[in-house]
């Protein structure tokens, strides 16, 4: 009975995508949304970019890069934890490998579409059920009219994954069924991922026997190290709140001395002891 790693750790995700190109092409294949004619045939590896060397994000990103028989170009990446600067960075990556594509001497029309497909392990748009956004750049008065250059596939691996919503893309359901479900709670793979040829050999590139003691080492570091990061954002967000809500306490105080409530009152409506409601007046040369 095998016991599979996650797929999307840092060492199983480049095993799968960065070292087994046909892996890749059918990964993209599935997930892009190409014209049609379009579809990628051969790839090229090119050098992946680490993170920079910051407590947030450091971890949880993993990416691997490649050129096609078209000459454009894909970042591939697994974002384990969200955060506000993701949009961003996404779009600064890919602006660099857009540029970097033009040597000296050359012309602008050579420049072929770099495309970003980022997996979330988390959500990043609570507004709509939809877990697959493309994005392209467009005319905002008429969609249709696009200036080429930079895409971007988001795809929330997440809750609001729902197979059945695109039950007529099978390569892509058993692409992101594969990351999604594949992992140490399972041991046998289902009977439709084991059909695939493909999937079937990613899911053998994810048995812990295929590892060395050292490397399932480095997996378990991994995880504790997006424990850490987690927390780590967590707390953030906390102190951040809490310092929110200080602050409006403290607006509402200064509001309601300047009406003329007594610190008593002011007290029994915003939970602030009269010592602190005292305090904060002094620091506003309010007393």
């Amino acid at each position: 009975m095998a016991r599979y790693l996650d797929p999307k750790a840092d060492l199983t995700f480049k095993r799968i995508f960065g070292e087994h190109p046909d892996l890749l092409i059918s990964f993209l294949n599935a997930l892009m949304p190409f014209e049609a004619g379009r579809v990628i045939e051969t790839i090229e590896y090119l050098p992946s970019e680490q993170p920079p060397d910051t407590t947030r994000g450091k971890n949880s990103i993993v990416d691997v890069r490649c050129k096609d028989n078209f000459g454009r170009q894909f970042i591939v990446e697994m974002q384990m934890l969200w955060d506000e600067d993701f949009k961003n960075r996404i779009v600064f990556n890919a602006g660099k490998a857009y540029v970097r594509q033009l040597k000296r001497k050359g012309k602008y029309n050579s420049l072929q579409t770099v495309y970003t497909l980022a997996i979330l392990n988390e959500n990043f748009d609570n507004s709509t059920e939809e877990f697959i956004h493309h994005f392209k750049i467009v005319n905002c008065n008429n969609i249709n009219e696009i200036i080429p250059g930079l895409e971007f596939v988001l795809v929330e691996l997440t809750e609001k994954f729902r197979p059945e919503t695109i039950s007529d893309r099978k390569l892509t359901v058993l692409w992101l069924r594969f990351l999604n479900e594949v992992g140490e709670n399972m041991t046998k793979l289902p009977p439709e991922m084991q059909e695939n040829e493909l999937i079937s050999h990613a899911a053998e590139l994810c048995e812990a026997g295929a590892f060395t003691p050292e490397e399932l080492a480095v997996y378990d570091g991994y995880w504790d190290s997006i424990r850490v990061e987690a927390a780590l954002i967590d707390g953030a967000l906390r102190k951040g709140r809490a310092e929110g809500e200080t602050i409006g306490l403290e607006k509402v105080a200064i509001n309601a001395h300047k009406a003329g409530h007594s610190i008593e009152v002011i007290a029994t409506f915003t939970g602030l002891t009269p010592q602190q409601i005292s305090e904060i007046l002094k620091q506003n040369n309010l007393v």
